[in-house]
């Protein structure tokens, strides 16, 4: 599915010749369809803008989000939060994931003993430029306490 978004932010299916809402995108999206937005003028990709506020947006996620979080994720860089939301968000993710469909255990009846892996570490993360050592510290314990909780979640589906 190709969509052009227009200077007024109107959307338009260029398939179905049509102009489109984010919710019928997103609809499309969960009926296995992949979608590529792209500016109608300078032809840049929006896919990714786009399909965050599908998720933002549509199911109203922002209130899934603790504030502390979304004000911290806005005060880190560019480059610190691409790493974050690549590595751990993804991670998280996959395993949420995991244990949902409970794949591991039906396959392998060991698997619900094994905790679950770390997520892939290449190098320690820096501090936020301007950002303060009790900021560093304010994100490593809410990380702390998110593997925390992650580790306690497979002896609940027993």
């Amino acid at each position: 599915m190709v969509v052009k978004k227009y200077g007024n932010r109107r959307l338009y299916d260029t398939e179905e010749s049509r102009y489109v809402r984010l919710d019928e995108i997103a609809e499309r999206i969960r009926g296995g369809a992949d979608v590529q937005v792209v500016d109608a003028k300078t032809g840049a990709d929006l896919t990714a803008p786009t399909l965050a506020l599908i998720i933002f947006e549509d199911r109203n996620a922002a209130r899934l989000l603790p504030v502390p979080l979304l004000l911290q994720l806005i005060r880190m860089g560019d480059e610190p939060l691409a790493d974050f939301l690549g590595r751990y968000v993804s991670w998280a993710l996959e395993m949420y994931l995991q244990a949902r469909s409970g794949l591991g255990s039906l396959y392998n009846p060991f698997a619900a003993l094994r905790p679950f892996p770390a997520p892939p570490t290449q190098e320690r993360p820096r501090a936020p430029e301007g950002g303060t050592h009790d900021e560093v510290a304010e994100l490593r314990r809410e990380l702390a306490d998110l593997r925390r909780t992650l580790k306690r979640k497979p002896s609940r589906q027993r």
